[in-house]
């Protein structure tokens, strides 16, 4: 058969449903057999980021590696951020980009770079497929490593004289892999140092959203009865609801979560990573660190733990709970803790200032999103915001990048997750900086006909960085800019747009949206006066006082 045509069948035998793609005359021999594939469906994005960006988060949410397509040169490289964001984010994702002909060719060098060693220190595996007999091997091996833990992004570079020769090769047929279980020496140890522990605290990290172990991390809190806190990117893998649940620590430093992290003398670190921004310090003679993940440590100045349980987390984490039972410990300062932080969330939830301030964004936002709602954002100063105020009740119901951190990722990863769960509520949160970089899939969405409502806060500047340069004491200067029409922009594409012009009006416009079904624009002018309560020296004051 035509090397294209065994590369589809062998991303069939991987179970592909989607591929998100921009595609070149260098893919036309994979397109062409792509059409003929009763299986895996062709996505047609308007930028290749959002395309990279929709399989990242298609492998985000569902452990399987999402896949995605661009041709050579520009459209390779604007690849790059995308698969940075899976490579920090641990999100599996395959991108496949296609290359001049290299058994010979007439263009020079037209378009090329060397992309597959460009994208080397951002993948774990880059390849070229030189020849149609390598492409079920080659296949196999990059998904087998991208969904590995830790999982991230690969390459395969097709040309387009290869995907066009034929091949007698046959597809692999995928096998079933499991995690090893940790060494029961490990494990003793662990439950050592928790025995000896008078203020044991849980904390869980973006590993933990990763895999299925809600449920036995629940029972391991439940039995213990040990307090947690989550990162970033471990929201929800508890119900943050529980009794047990002291907050997610959105800054490195200083907010009222680190009372607990600076009393405790020993944190249970479950699924942290250290490309995730750092949710405490480490200091030599300080704090003692258990390390449970699939893979040990990276140790760097800030994370060296002095003990580490490496395997299968669920298996780790029920023998854990088995070798420890209920845990004897003093947790009265640690519910201290928690009683003032939700006091303080509460604080500007009821607002009725006008813009909007995020405090008030935030709680009306979680009152529509009601229980499996799914919030996808950007990256802005409202991250922080939603990060510390919003309670995650279900795993990946929060999705937030807190590894690359990068803009224009939050529309793709609403409009994925509303592809995956077309019954739950989706909203994109973004702010008008990050939008604008991906606006243009609003056209991919109404296109979809999916049912999504995108909330823009709305400051006409780059506000994050605005507060950065007031911590540092520089003047205000160089972040602001100026916005279409957000209303009419949305119409043109053939969406509904919506304009807050009052406090009271964003619980109505959200509910409305929903009711309609569709796509939704919604323009939510922002005060962001409100960030001098995130300044740290502020929050460290006013937390010192617990």
């Amino acid at each position: 058969m035509k090397a294209s045509d065994l590369f589809v069948k062998a991303l069939e035998r991987e179970n592909v449903e989607y591929i998100f793609a921009v595609p070149g005359e260098e893919n036309l021999d994979l397109l062409e057999s792509l059409r003929q594939s009763e299986q895996i469906r062709l996505i047609l994005t308007r930028h290749e980021q959002g395309a990279a960006f929709m399989a990242a988060v298609y492998g985000r949410l569902t452990g399987r590696a999402g896949v995605c397509m661009a041709t050579l040169g520009p459209g390779a490289t604007n690849l790059v951020t995308p698969a940075a964001y899976a490579h920090l984010g641990a999100f599996p994702l395959v991108m496949i980009t296609g290359q001049k002909p290299i058994l010979s060719s007439k263009q020079g060098q037209f378009q090329i770079i060397d992309v597959v060693r460009l994208f080397e220190p951002i993948c774990k595996m880059s390849k070229q497929i030189v020849h149609g007999n390598t492409i079920p091997s080659l296949v196999r091996e990059a998904f087998r490593i991208s969904q590995e833990e830790r999982p991230g992004a690969v390459l395969l570079e097709l040309p387009e004289d290869i995907a066009a020769e034929q091949t007698d090769a046959k597809p692999y047929i995928p096998l079933e892999r499991s995690y090893a279980g940790a060494r029961s020496h490990a494990i003793n140890s662990a439950a050592r140092f928790i025995k000896r522990a008078k203020h044991p605290l849980v904390l869980i990290g973006a590993g933990a959203n990763r895999k299925d172990v809600r449920h036995t991390l629940c029972d391991f809190i439940n039995t213990t009865g040990i307090p947690f806190l989550t990162t970033q990117m471990g929201k929800g893998v508890i119900d943050e609801r529980s009794q047990k649940c002291l907050g997610t620590a959105a800054l490195s430093d200083g907010d009222y979560i680190h009372c607990a992290v600076d009393r405790a003398d020993l944190i249970i670190n479950i699924g942290h990573d250290v490309v995730e921004k750092p949710p405490f310090f480490m200091e030599q003679g300080g704090t003692k660190v258990i390390h449970i993940n699939y893979k040990s440590a990276q140790v760097d100045e800030v994370y060296f733990p002095q003990c580490e349980v490496i395997g299968d987390l669920a298996s780790s984490m029920t023998r854990l709970q088995e070798a420890l039972g209920p845990v004897e410990a003093d947790f009265d300062y640690f519910y201290k803790v928690r009683d003032e932080v939700n006091k303080h969330l509460l604080e500007g939830a009821d607002d009725p200032r006008f813009p909007i301030i995020p405090q008030r964004v935030v709680a009306d936002i979680r009152k529509v999103m009601g229980e499996d709602g799914i919030i996808a954002l950007d990256n802005g100063m409202y991250k922080l915001w939603f990060a510390r105020n919003y309670k995650a009740y279900h795993s990946n119901t929060v999705l937030l990048d807190n590894a690359l951190a990068t803009m224009g990722a939050g529309l793709p990863s609403a409009m994925m997750a509303s592809m995956l769960k077309p019954n739950n509520r989706v909203m994109a949160i973004c702010g008008d900086g990050g939008f604008m970089m991906n606006s243009q899939e609003i056209e991919t969405a109404i296109r979809l006909k999916l049912n999504l409502v995108v909330t823009i806060l709305n400051d006409g500047s780059y506000g994050m960085i605005r507060w950065k340069q007031t911590i540092a004491g520089f003047a205000d200067f160089g972040l602001e800019f100026g916005n279409p029409d957000f209303v009419k922009y949305a119409d043109s594409y053939g969406a509904t747009g919506h304009r807050v012009t009052s406090t009271d009006q964003l619980i109505p416009t959200l509910e409305a949206a929903f009711e309609a079904g569709g796509v939704h624009l919604v323009d939510i002018p922002i005060d962001y006066s409100e960030n001098k309560k995130v300044l740290i020296d502020e929050l460290k004051q006013r937390a010192c006082s617990i």
